[in-house]
């Protein structure tokens, strides 16, 4: 069974307006995410703008990715689309090109059914072979996932693992327990939302999803390594530390605010895509004085 435990680095996807993605720039971001040794790659998730690029440019980031990668960690695709057909294509190129799993989410115009769902994950699952991550984001799709769908789903072969929202720490323990009712024992129960995750993972979650990871990846890589060594002070410390980019994260969104710190540190000179737009000045001022204040790598 594909393993996507621990820390989970989810970059942005450097693109021209044109939705061409430099991939000179997308291997820049990758080289530090892949030194810090995390435990896998998240290529293509919401931070990486999965939807606002084609099927060519897709496959053009999933095959840089998997070059510097060298087979050394995990790499997780977003393969989400809005119709059965393309999904499955875009797994299967993803399968082709080198990805180790792939990220789906209910994407939809029209509201979907537990049915649709179900039946949309079981047949992409089934035609492209490659393994599938569930990914509940209803901040964007306005699906939720019940523990009742993630257990039907688990009965699916290649369903490998859930990413969920991570709900704060007094929900924490009652939503890990519900669905770790529901699935089998070897299914990997992650969360993203970067803020709650040192909590999730205290509380017994396999995987942190995290887009401060793509950045900054040596923080992220500590706070996980401490929870794995059963020191939950130190964990609590490094991630109150980060309270300021949470902050920031809450109030631009993470998306927003690394596209910001990758043009603030050199990394790249990207823009999220359009329509999305770049922060204004006084919030990119505000975020390199953050950046300014902390010690984070």
């Amino acid at each position: 069974m594909t393993s996507l435990k621990g820390l989970s680095a989810f970059p942005i996807t450097p693109s021209n307006r044109d939705g061409r993605v430099d991939v000179g720039a997308l291997r820049a971001l990758l080289e530090p995410v892949i030194a810090a040794k995390v435990d896998s790659i998240g290529l293509l998730g919401s931070t990486g703008s999965y939807p606002y690029f084609s099927r060519d440019e897709r496959r053009r980031a999933v095959q840089a990715a998997v070059a510097p990668a060298e087979g050394q960690m995990p790499i997780l695709v977003g393969i989400g689309a809005l119709r059965t057909d393309d999904t499955v294509r875009l797994a299967q190129d993803a399968r082709a090109a080198g990805a180790t799993a792939g990220l789906l989410a209910a994407v939809s115009y029209t509201p979907l059914t537990d049915d649709e769902v179900f039946e949309h994950f079981q047949t992409v699952a089934r035609e492209s072979g490659l393994p599938i991550c569930i990914y509940d984001n209803p901040g964007t799709t306005h699906f939720r996932f019940t523990p009742a769908l993630i257990g039907r789903l688990s009965c699916v072969e290649g369903i490998v693992a859930v990413k969920s929202p991570a709900p704060d720490a007094s929900a924490v323990s009652g939503h890990l327990g519900e669905l770790r009712a529901v699935v089998p024992g070897g299914l990997a129960l992650g969360y993203s939302a970067d803020w709650n995750c040192t909590e999730a993972l205290l509380a017994g979650g396999d995987t942190w999803y995290s887009v401060l990871a793509g950045i900054f990846p040596k923080v992220c890589v500590d706070i996980v390594r401490a929870v794995t060594s059963g020191d939950a002070v130190r964990a609590r410390q490094l991630n109150a530390s980060l309270q300021p980019m949470w902050d920031l994260f809450k109030t631009f969104s993470g998306l927003r605010v690394v596209y910001a710190i990758a043009n603030l540190r050199g990394v790249c000179v990207a823009e999220p895509p359009r329509p999305i737009l770049p922060l204004p000045a006084d919030a990119q001022k505000k975020i390199s004085e953050v950046l300014a204040g902390m010690d984070i790598g």
